[in-house]
Parts: structure tokens; sequence; C-alpha cells
């Protein structure tokens, strides 16, 4: 058997191959109410039907001013979650097991989308108050940042309170693995990066006090989680800031272990998206590997690792899992060009007989 198609078991889930489809904002909730259509149902329903073990939804919402754009998806009501019961229905009848990444944009919120210019949207034009660790808003190189408040004790349970409520709602809509969104600059990144968390209180500081909130976070929804269930934290490895006191790979190493002893199963290690001046250290395909491959290595506790970025072909993915560098390999905009990525894998790797395509396809792909 090939290592790309072996099973994942993560407490008492079965993810059926290592193939997971990474999260990607898809912008496309009409009436800005973040509410899941018809485009959400076929993006995610498509990528289950291509063989994917794992099909997780973008970044939704725990809140409405955690949104990234007006046009993100969220989860912050039952109606919410009702939008996506046809999700996680379609993907698990197709075999894969139905994904949600749990999200507060923080600072970074507030923006009109990438093909309407990616540009800060001000109260007055749609857009809303953000909130981060410190005030400081997101420094746009052009556009003035919507304002910015810095969160209180009260604030900072509210987040808490509202992750914990998306979760119990997701679990209820049918989603098998809840991931806890703490990478790319947004709000829990925002706590735990030096960059970006400038507080003197319980929430600052040291190591220990950037990370509690993730940490916490990461438990309120574990608790909610049923115990057979997994639940993932997406973390960026690194800040990319090597010039400047920044968040480090020595960090994730040190918090990814805290993680697991807070109820998280796996680590998808990303990275970047601090601030503009962050650049990915890009050393092409597999580029964030080294990541994961050193926090899979290095930390003491057995949770499992998922590695993302540069992966395009059925024989990196394959290479990943079977040198033990990582769990998962988790494929972004390979699966935007190619919806049967997995499929078109096992076709690769001569391994036809290790995946079970739908009846439908099998003429076309040699099932």
């Amino acid at each position: 058997m090939t290592a790309l198609f072996s099973p994942l078991d993560l407490r008492e889930t079965t993810i059926p191959n290592r193939v997971m489809v990474s999260p990607m904002c898809q912008y496309s909730c009409e009436n800005r109410d973040g509410l899941a259509t018809d485009w959400h149902r076929t993006h995610l329903g498509s990528r289950a039907v291509g063989g994917a073990g794992l099909v997780m939804t973008e970044a939704t919402a725990v809140e409405p001013r955690g949104r990234i754009s007006p046009e993100d998806l969220g989860i912050w009501s039952d109606e919410h979650a009702a939008a996506l019961e046809p999700v996680t229905e379609f993907a698990r009848g197709q075999g894969s097991v139905p994904a949600i990444q749990l999200a507060h944009a923080g600072r970074k919120a507030s923006t009109s989308r990438p093909w309407d210019g990616h540009d800060p949207l001000q109260p007055e034009e749609g857009g809303w108050e953000t909130v981060g660790p410190s005030g400081e808003p997101w420094p746009y190189e052009d556009g003035e940042a919507p304002p910015t408040e810095k969160l209180d004790q009260d604030g900072i349970e509210g987040v808490i309170r509202s992750f914990r409520a998306a979760a119990e709602r997701a679990r209820d809509a049918g989603f098998e693995i809840a991931e806890v969104h703490a990478a790319h600059g947004y709000l829990l990144h925002e706590f735990c990066s030096p960059v970006t968390n400038h507080r003197e209180d319980d929430y600052g500081g040291d190591f220990e006090g950037r990370t509690r909130l993730v940490r916490e976070v990461t438990a309120a929804v574990r608790e909610v989680w049923p115990d057979g269930k997994p639940v993932f934290v997406r973390i960026s490895a690194t800040d990319w800031l090597p010039d400047r006191e920044s968040w480090t790979v020595d960090d994730s190493v040190r918090l990814a272990d805290r993680l697991a002893a807070a109820g998280a199963d796996l680590i998808d290690v990303s990275g970047g998206g601090i601030h503009p001046d962050s650049r990915p250290d890009y050393a092409g395909p597999n580029y964030q590997l080294r990541y994961a491959e050193r926090i899979r290595a290095e930390t003491e506790s057995d949770v499992a690792v998922g590695a993302v970025g540069g992966i395009t072909t059925a024989e990196q993915a394959e290479a990943i899992v079977a040198n033990d560098r990582a769990d998962l390999a988790i494929v972004g905009r390979e699966h935007l060009r190619d919806p049967y990525f997995a499929m078109h894998a096992a076709e690769a790797l001569d391994a036809t007989d290790e995946i079970e395509g739908p009846p439908q396809y099998r003429r076309a792909f040699g099932f």
C-alpha cells in the first residue's frame, strides 16, 4: 500500500487517506450574511467526490466582526450551521471526513474581497471596527485601516465564548473535525506574536502570556467537541521576520506541546501573515515542509502534524507521508486547479485499488 492512501486514525475518527483539502477563502457569501451557498456546497463537495480524505471549509468566522471580508463564511448562529449541514452530509456520503476551520480575523478584518481590491473598509463603507491584542490597526500601504479596539478582559472572554459556541454549532451540523485558526496574522496569531502583542497583562509579555489565548480557545473547543473526534490547530510556524523580535520555529515547537496538552490532536503548519513585511522564505516545492518536519521531530507529545505549501504532485505528497515528514499532505491551490487531485494521484502512483472513487466516475479513472 502507498503511504498517501493509508488511513490516519485520530482518536476514534479514521481519515481514509492522507490528502487534505486546505481551507481556502472563497469570499462568496451572498448578501454579506455569512451563510453558505450553492458555491460552497459545490466547491467542497467536488473535492470530496475527487477523493480527498479530509475536506475542510474556508476560514469560518465565529462572530461577524471576525470575518476578513463581508462575503466570508460564518457560523455565529444556528441558521449558519443549518446552511452548512448539506456540506457535511454530502462529504460524508463520498467517504470524506468533513472539517471546519473556526476563525477570527482580528485586525485584518473588514476588507473588500481580493478581486474588489482587498482594500480596508470603513464602517460607513460596510466595514466595521476591528479588534486586536494591542489596538494597533493593520499597517496598510494604501488606504486607512478601520479603527482597531484593544480587547479588554471581557472582550477576550467573549472571543473564547464565540469559539466555543461556534464549535458546538459545527458539531451539531455534522462536522467531524474542528480546526482552530491561529495562523496568517489573524487574531490568535496576533496574540502569539511579539510583533503585534504589546500587552502587559496575563495575555501579553512573555511566551506564556502571549500564547494564553490560543491555548484557552483550543481547550474551550476541545471541551465541547466529541471525545472521539479530533481538534486541529493551524499555526504560522514563523513570522518570516528574521530582522526583528518575532515568532519563530522554536516558539512553534514549544507551542505544539502546549496545544497538545490543551486538547489538539494535529498541528496544521503554515507560516507568515503577521505584517506586510512578512515575506515567505520561498524555497520551491514543499517550502514549508521543513517547519512541519521539525515540529513533528522535536515535540515531546505525540501530536500529529500536517504540512502545507507548494504540494502539487502525487509524488511529493507520497514522499511527505512515506518518509515520516508529516502525517497529512495538505493541498491548497492544486485542489483549485484539480478537484480530483486525490484520484489523479492514485493513478500516478498505480494505487487505484487503494481508493474508492465514486462509481459514476470509475470508468474514467480505471477504478
